[in-house]
């Protein structure tokens, strides 16, 4: 399918069509010299999430073990009015941060753990027996949130159709130069047949994300059919609850005709204008809370026509923007989608040019040729 572009060009020759098609040849090349290390990424990602499953199960157990000793040490203590004021200084220093809070229940372990030290807190106040009360209706504490409100939200990144991760190597490279510190990308199968089941492993990958930073809402950066899924995840599974901003790139919101010419995937067959799930993204969206940046080109090959890259829905919060001269596979590594990139995701709302840090009207163009800076 990203042969197809290339016959275009024979079909449309131009002095522009012709400049993009050489950089998409070399964008592709460079794509192929890539993918063995997005397949590799992946294998890692893997194996750091298997650690992660094995280091939550053995955490699990340890906390049952110390939360038992933690009640028969809380009995003795819970009149002491001296523990009562430790246990208030502790539980403010455990909400502000999660490792002070470890070693105050390493510290501890021998006059009761921080919930039931929070309770003899209270119940110091009302008396002996109310404590004993309390120590066995303990409150659970309070979410830890580690990065919330202190860094810019993570940012998933997810690719197009038969590739992988090591399509957004440069532009990955981009936003942690420019302050980016919770950068993941997540690799789904190119036997993947239905969009619908992959929104289901996004929304999945999303939560899993949410839990491990702290974050409760993250941002999405979808490329082609990347963003189509997104997008799904987003109107249709509820996904507008985690993702704060989505934006998409050369992505088939309204379906491609280009997809009438390769039938027989699946996949390609969603693409089509006239497929299910372009006319399930077409239905009401009311309160959806998501807000929606959408870079499309005029020299997009792989989208007929153009336009169909943009989002055209009265419930959704869009800003669409119109980058000149830049091809299907090159809207990862543009320096000028690079830097309209790093503006939404920097901005309190994207989609609203009055908001500090959004520049433009909701539809505006750029140039496009340049290099990821």
């Amino acid at each position: 399918m990203k042969a197809l572009p290339f016959l275009c060009c024979l079909i449309r020759p131009s002095a522009a069509m012709l400049r993009v098609t050489v950089w998409e040849l070399a964008v592709l090349a460079g794509h192929l010299l890539l993918y063995p290390t997005g397949v590799s990424q992946e294998q890692a990602a893997a194996a750091a999430a298997r650690a992660r499953a094995a280091a939550d199960t053995t955490a699990d157990a340890l906390t049952g073990t110390t939360g038992t000793t933690e009640t028969a040490g809380s009995t003795g203590t819970t009149g002491s009015a001296g523990t009562t004021g430790t246990a208030d200084t502790t539980n403010t220093a455990d909400t502000a941060d999660g490792s002070a809070r470890t070693r105050a229940d390493a510290d501890s372990t021998g006059r009761g753990g921080p919930a039931s030290r929070g309770d003899a807190g209270t119940a110091g106040k009302r008396g002996g027996a109310g404590a004993a009360a309390a120590g066995t209706d303990r409150l659970p504490a309070p979410a830890l949130l580690p990065t919330e409100g202190r860094s810019h939200p993570p940012v998933l990144l997810l690719h197009g159709f038969i590739d992988n991760r090591s399509v957004f190597v440069l532009l990955r490279r981009s936003l942690r130069r420019h302050g980016w510190r919770h950068l993941e990308a997540l690799n789904y199968s190119p036997l993947t047949c239905d969009i619908r089941k992959a929104a289901e492993l996004l929304g999945r990958h999303v939560e899993d994300v949410c839990a491990r930073t702290g974050h409760r809402r993250i941002d999405l950066v979808g490329h082609s059919l990347g963003g189509l899924i997104a997008r799904y995840y987003v109107q249709r599974l509820g996904g507008d609850a985690r993702i704060r901003t989505l934006v998409t790139l050369g992505t088939p919101h309204g379906g491609t005709r280009l997809a009438a010419l390769l039938p027989a995937h699946p996949l390609v067959r969603q693409m089509r204008t006239d497929s299910d799930v372009i006319k399930e993204l077409a239905r009401p969206a009311p309160n959806c809370r998501t807000h929606f940046v959408c870079f499309w080109s005029d020299l997009d090959q792989m989208m007929v026509p153009a336009e169909t890259a943009r989002i055209d829905h009265p419930d959704l919060r869009t800003r669409n923007i119109h980058v000149s001269g830049v091809g299907h596979l090159a809207f990862p590594v543009n320096g000028v989608v690079a830097a309209g990139i790093r503006e939404a995701l920097a901005s309190p709302d994207p989609t609203n040019p009055a908001q500090p840090g959004s520049s433009g009207p909701p539809e505006e163009t750029a140039p496009g040729q340049a290099s990821v800076a």
